[in-house]
C-alpha cells in the first residue's frame, strides 16, 4: 500500500512516516498544499491523507482539483474538532472519510485500510471482472471470454493499474511510478509500447484503452 500524507505539522508527518515504517506502508510526505498537489499528480497512491488547513493551498481545493480530473484515489480529510462546515464540505465534494485532530494513530491507520479495502469491494475471489475480460489479481492473469491470453507480468502490472480504475485518467509519471518506478531509466516511449500490446489482446472486446492527448490514459467500457 501507498499512502500520501498532506500536512505541516512536522511533529504529526515525523510520526506518521514512523507508523508507516512499522507496518510497512510506503509513504510520500508533502509539507504544504502546493508540493501535495504535485504529488498527488505524478504519483498514484492507494490513499490520501489531506489536512483541510495548509499553507499555499487547502485540503479541499486540492481534492476539489483531483476530483475535477476524474482521480478518484480514496481521501481521508484531518479536520479541527470544530470544523463541521469543512467536514460536510469536504464529504460534498468527495472525501471518503475524515479524522478529527487531536487524532489516535491506530484509528487513523485503521482508516486508512478501510479505505485501501473499499477500492477492492467488489472484487469476488481475487478476480477484477469488466465485460468480457476477467483479470486475476493474483496470478496477474487475463481472461478473454474464458479463454486464457498471454500477457508478460509489466503488461500485467499496467493492466491491474487501468483496470482497477476504469475511466480514471492515469499520467505517464503515475504509469511510470508504479510499474517501473521513477528511479527507472525507461523512458515514457515504452508505455506505449506496453499499451500498444494491450490494446491487441483487447481488440475484439467492448474495453479500450484511450490516450488522453498529453496527460496519459484511461480505460472504459465502450459504448455498445
Amino acid at each position: 500500500m501507498k499512502v500520501l500524507f498532506v500536512e505541516d505539522e512536522k511533529k504529526v508527518t515525523d510520526a506518521l512516516e514512523e507508523m508507516c515504517k512499522i507496518q510497512n506502508i510506503e509513504c510520500d510526505i508533502a509539507n504544504d498544499g502546493e508540493e501535495g498537489l504535485l504529488y498527488a499528480k505524478s504519483s498514484l497512491y492507494d490513499v490520501i491523507v489531506l489536512d483541510i488547513m495548509l499553507p499555499y493551498k487547502s485540503g479541499l481545493e486540492i481534492l476539489s482539483e483531483l476530483r475535477a480530473e476524474g482521480n478518484n484515489t480514496p481521501v481521508l480529510l484531518l479536520t479541527a474538532k470544530d470544523a463541521t462546515d469543512d467536514i460536510v464540505k469536504g464529504l460534498d465534494t468527495g472525501a471518503d472519510d475524515y479524522v478529527v485532530k487531536p487524532f489516535a494513530a491506530k484509528e487513523l491507520f485503521a482508516r486508512i485500510r478501510a479505505l485501501s479495502r473499499r477500492v477492492d469491494k467488489d472484487y469476488i475471489e481475487d478476480t477484477i471482472k469488466l465485460d468480457t475480460v476477467e483479470f486475476d489479481l493474483n496470478n496477474y492473469t487475463i481472461k478473454i471470454d474464458g479463454k486464457p491470453e498471454k500477457i508478460t507480468y509489466k503488461e500485467a502490472m499496467l493492466f491491474e493499474m487501468l483496470i482497477k480504475r476504469p475511466e480514471q485518467v492515469f499520467t505517464r509519471e503515475q504509469i511510470l511510478d508504479r510499474v517501473w518506478g521513477l528511479d527507472s531509466d525507461v523512458n515514457e516511449n515504452n508505455i506505449e509500447i506496453y499499451i500498444h500490446n494491450l490494446r491487441k489482446k483487447l481488440k475484439h472486446t467492448n474495453i479500450s484503452i484511450d490516450t488522453v492527448r498529453g496527460v496519459g490514459y484511461t480505460l472504459r467500457v465502450k459504448d455498445v
